[in-house]
């Protein structure tokens, strides 16, 4: 199948499975952008089900071809910070890079972003990894019986992402002020996907700005709290030889710039 042909049959199996997307799908030209735009958008509202092999086959070249036209960053080959040698800055599209780990920042569901192709991280994350992702985490969910809590890590494979895993964290939701349990819920995330990542005998880890987008924690306070983590847990010995922390602002890009030169 060429391109255009492999998102064609994507989305007719699609809308097989949720016909009440139909008449919305009818609205969309028939021309690549806006067939695949359609096919992410039917990707991000899909609940949780079983997935035909053939279809995941079909999605797996589509997906794989285009992180590769995206161009991968390889985290080994990223310069890092003159304060500590095992930091790095990336300032890009985390969906990317190439590292053992990327940490996705999600809600309490632990499922995906449902909103038809939001700009949140965790909407490009399971978009570039593929429905997979969604089931898999469906999985660890459904076994857990509760939703997950802030600080927490828990870890997927990448599927189609060049990252080998993802580490999926809930972060703090700042209403109002930023409160003591907010700073430490936010240190948690970070201690916590470290851990669990050296658990696995993991050497690379991406971490995304957590909680500064949608959850409203001020961009300097949490880098701050980032920086701060991470120093501190690289100081033990742990298998972990690199933390990216890839942002996509040109604010975080300066924030973190400047942390790193006063450590």
């Amino acid at each position: 199948m060429e391109r255009f042909e492999r998102i064609q049959y994507l989305n007719r199996i699609l809308l097989e499975e949720m016909p009440e997307y139909r008449a919305e799908a009818a609205r969309f030209p028939q021309e690549d952008a806006a067939q695949r735009r359609l096919f992410r958008s039917l990707m991000n509202v899909r609940a949780p089900r079983p997935l035909n092999p053939q279809f995941l086959q079909v999605q797996d070249e589509l997906l794989s071809a285009e992180r590769e036209a995206k161009g991968v960053v390889d985290a080994d080959r990223l310069p890092v910070s003159p304060a500590d040698s095992r930091i790095a800055i990336w300032q890009g599209d985390i969906t990317r890079l190439a590292a053992d780990a990327i940490v996705d920042a999600d809600n309490s569901a632990l499922l995906g972003c449902f909103c038809p192709c939001h700009g949140c991280i965790d909407n490009a994350i399971h978009s570039a990894a593929g429905l997979q992702l969604r089931d898999e985490c469906s999985q660890i969910m459904t076994a857990q019986g509760r939703p997950e809590p802030a600080g927490r890590a828990k870890l997927t494979k990448g599927y189609n992402l060049p990252a080998k895993f993802v580490l999926h964290t809930v972060g703090p939701i700042v209403q109002g002020r930023v409160s003591r349990k907010d700073r430490e819920e936010l240190a948690s995330c970070y201690r916590s996907c470290l851990e669990l990542a050296a658990e696995k005998s993991l050497r690379s880890v991406a971490f995304c700005c957590i909680s500064t987008g949608e959850f409203h924690f001020p961009n300097r306070e949490a880098a701050e709290i980032a920086v701060e983590t991470v120093t501190e847990f690289l100081r033990r010995p742990t298998s972990i030889e690199k933390v990216i922390f890839n942002v996509f602002k040109d604010l975080d890009a300066e924030i973190y710039r400047s942390l790193l030169r006063e450590n």
